[in-house]
């Protein structure tokens, strides 16, 4: 365990994980160098949110000196592990760590750990629900959104902590969480890892290092989770078939179940769920599968799944204007979860906008299911001409093709076109750093656009 009582620490990005952890370190007694190779002026925020605190800042660029003059250098999930000023660090034998592994190393608590290429976000969520029904004492945070580092003094060893895992978090991993869950590995982050070997292999640190004590939680119907080799005991969930864990019954293909050890108990019926698609479905089995590894009866399971209306940025329903529903889906950053929003609206017409930065992912069948179901599709952002291609190339006119170049002026354009009964969905495809930091920041300006027209239509309805 790292001890932080004097010594010289580094901490590489100034993102939200980044910011927060140098807090922590501060708080801790170190002395903290902060390297970003943002100028002040693109930090401004995240300054802001460290004023007064004893941190020396290394801002617009990653030189050798002084960054790598400590004991100790953090590396930021977002920092790609080829930066030469890690190969430095590597070089001169400076140790790397993260605030993910700190947190491990210090949290007194047991973890349970979720990842996948999609469908973490509401699982992880689902759960904090399904803890927070059964009276458990829990944290959620991690990847989605809420660092927990300064958050160490209220976890208790009664406390359950929840945890979303990106690839980027896991990849310098050499811990594991006590119940680990994968809900699938497909393409994704190729623009960082580069191969599916490397992403699989980042993904798969979440399980590496678990003990003979510990759960893992895999998807029976996907075979980059499927075949994982956990040390531990395994529970699974399928859409398609039995398993020792939880399943939707290939019976009536309506049934969720949770099977253990030979008992079955019924967990809820699929049209009782509020959130819509069957991609909705897997994510409460899953979370079901990891309650009933921490020893979380059926009850709580069905009255959070019941009562579960999904997570902000994924369905998210804003406004209805002339006729017309908007939905904000940022959160689909890859063409895949694009793909899961589209088959929810599979025979309602719709104007999809999409766009963002490319992680150089197959975007073919996207453009199939584009180019047979939307009534138009808008484009923005760096990756605006590559989606446009994929739906040219699967036979769709190029009349019903928008190039906007922003967020802003494709729900304009997608208001043009758009009829009473359509759906004017956001899901990019893509991630949202060429014009946003994150995927948040892009949903709510959306939303806030969206609902500015809205206010301007109704008062434009009202006029005699």
């Amino acid at each position: 365990m790292t001890d932080h009582r004097n010594p010289r620490v580094g901490v590489i990005g100034l993102a939200r994980e980044g910011t927060d952890l140098a807090r922590y370190l501060v708080a801790e007694g170190a002395q903290v160098l902060a390297n970003d190779a943002r100028t002040a002026e693109q930090l401004a925020d995240r300054l802001d949110e460290l004023a007064g605190l004893p941190i020396e800042f290394v801002l617009g660029g990653h030189p050798e000196r002084p960054t790598l003059d400590v004991d100790t250098l953090y590396v930021s999930p977002g920092v790609p592990p080829e930066l030469p000023l890690l190969e430095a660090a590597r070089r001169r034998g400076v140790r790397l760590s993260s605030g993910t592994q700190l947190f491990f190393e210090r949290c007194p608590a047991p973890i349970i750990g979720i990842t996948g290429s999609s469908g973490k976000t509401t699982t992880t969520t689902l759960v904090g629900k399904i803890f927070e029904q059964a009276g458990r004492h829990a944290f959620v945070g991690g990847n989605i959104g809420v660092p927990l580092l300064n958050r160490l003094g209220e976890i208790r060893p009664d406390s359950w902590v929840i945890l979303e895992l990106s690839s980027f978090q896991l990849e310098p991993m050499t811990v594991s969480p006590h119940i680990a869950a994968v809900t699938n590995i497909t393409p994704n982050h190729l623009d960082r890892h580069h191969t599916m070997a490397a992403y699989t292999n980042a993904k798969a640190q979440i399980v590496l290092h678990q003990r003979q004590n510990d759960v893992a939680v895999l998807n029976a119907d996907d075979p980059g989770s499927s075949g994982l080799q956990p040390n531990g005991t395994l529970i699974r969930f399928s859409l398609e078939r039995k398993v020792d864990g939880a399943y939707l019954d290939p019976g009536d293909g309506e049934t969720l179940v949770l099977e253990r050890a030979g008992r079955r108990q019924v967990l809820c019926r699929r049209g009782e769920l509020q959130v819509p698609g069957i991609h909705n479905v897997a994510n409460v089995l899953t979370a079901c599968a990891i309650a009933s590894a921490a020893g979380i009866e059926v009850e709580p399971m069905r009255a959070a799944a019941l009562a579960f209306t999904g997570v902000r940025h994924r369905l998210e329903r804003v406004a209805e204007i002339d006729g017309v529903q908007y939905v904000n889906d940022s959160i689909a950053t890859a063409p895949e979860r694009s793909l899961a929003a589209l088959a929810v609206y599979a025979g309602t017409p719709y104007v999809l906008l999409a766009g963002g930065r490319d992680k150089h992912l197959p975007m073919e069948a996207w453009g199939r299911v584009i180019a047979e179901g939307a009534r138009a599709l808008v484009t923005f952002g760096e990756a605006a001409a590559l989606i446009e291609r994929a739906a040219r190339d699967a036979g769709m006119p190029a009349e019903r093709i928008v190039s906007a170049g922003t967020v802003e002026r494709a729900v304009t354009e997608a208001r043009n076109v758009a009829r009473p009964g359509d759906v004017v969905l956001l899901s990019p495809g893509g991630t949202s750093y060429d014009q946003y930091t994150d995927f948040v920041e892009r949903g709510d300006h959306f939303c806030r656009i969206v609902r500015e027209a809205a206010a301007e239509a109704a008062v434009a309805g009202r006029k005699p």
